[in-house]
């Protein structure tokens, strides 16, 4: 920075300075003129600002100096300098420089960006759709409208809140679709926040359920649809409907707490039919189910009574694993 600004001032001072001396020029010029005619001359002249260039050329001289000094030195103690650590160090800092840059951004290059982003978002005559209005769009292009604003920043990290609601179920599907095609293109990490379990199996990886504000269990998809620990996993998945469930659907009872005045143990316990006294009086820690699976639950402390889940999930997963084992 320091070579950068010294290498600066002396281009600049080349440039101003026959400014400054024909400016300089041309105002004594004139008061001398005026005074000659025997005017009153009530101003001066603003003295010249010239800089010495062979100064300047010395002080980029001296910075060049300084910094071979500065590199010897380094070279000299490298058996001694931790480098990874300081390749770390260089990444945060150009990390907190690069963070610190504002883009400046013409009109025509915005209309451009957003053209291309209604184009990647699969958006028809994006070039037309641009000088349209929003209720000139339909629900799913008015979604896909908002991951191109989303998209925009060219973020690490895709949170979808609900991105499927409100949608039918074939637009749903290419949302979807899309979202998967831009999570594999632009090598995107994609949060979903969503009720549709679903959704969930079939876009998710790793899952947490969360139940007031909290989670509850965290797992891969493979752990939560085939090994659910959480009774309120039960009971989101004993009432999500499927093809080959003859059964009544399990409804979850009672109303979410008010967390304005969070309860005293678990939050799901008034509502959980597997609940014992302890729910009631404290939480639960995160009980370990495998290296990859864990639940906060009581259910899971070895002195709790062993519980099963609900019947029309246990089948659910048999016909599931069934169904698996023909199609391999």
């Amino acid at each position: 920075m320091a070579l950068e600004n010294t290498i600066d001032r002396y281009f600049m001072a080349k440039v101003r300075n026959p400014q400054e001396e024909e400016r300089y020029a041309k105002q004594s010029a004139k008061r001398e003129a005026l005074i000659a005619k025997g005017k009153t001359v009530d101003w001066k002249v603003v003295p010249k600002t010239v800089y010495d260039l062979d100064e300047l050329k010395g002080d980029i001289v001296r910075v060049v100096d300084n910094l071979i000094e500065r590199y010897q030195a380094y070279i000299a103690a490298a058996g001694e300098v931790d480098f990874a650590a300081r390749t770390v160090e260089l990444i945060d800092y150009f990390k907190l420089k690069a963070s610190q840059v504002v883009n400046v951004v013409t009109k025509t290059m915005a209309r451009e960006r957003a053209i291309k982003l209604m184009e990647e978002v699969g958006i028809p005559e994006p070039r037309i759709r641009y000088n349209q209005y929003p209720f000139e769009f339909s629900g799913g292009m008015r979604q896909r409208i908002v991951i191109a604003i989303a998209l925009a920043a060219d973020p690490d990290i895709l949170i979808c809140d609900e991105p499927t609601t409100a949608l039918d179920v074939t637009i749903q599907a290419q949302i979807l679709e899309l979202i998967n095609r831009l999570k594999e293109e632009r090598n995107l990490s994609v949060i979903f926040i969503t009720h549709d379990l679903g959704v969930v199996a079939n876009m998710a990886d790793d899952i947490a359920v969360m139940y007031a504000g909290k989670v509850v269990e965290y797992g891969t998809v493979e752990d939560i649809f085939y090994d659910p620990r959480h009774p309120y996993t039960w009971a989101l998945l004993a009432s999500m409907p499927d093809l080959d469930t003859k059964e009544k659907l399990d409804a979850i009872p009672g109303t979410p707490p008010n967390m304005v005045y969070p309860p005293v143990g678990d939050a799901f316990a008034d509502r959980n039919k597997y609940a014992m006294k302890i729910d009631f009086e404290q939480q639960p820690p995160e009980f370990e189910v495998s290296p990859t699976h864990w639940a906060a639950t009581w259910l899971l402390h070895p002195d709790a009574p062993k519980v099963e889940p609900p019947k029309i999930i246990t089948d659910r997963i048999a016909r599931m694993r069934k169904a698996e084992g023909e199609n391999a």
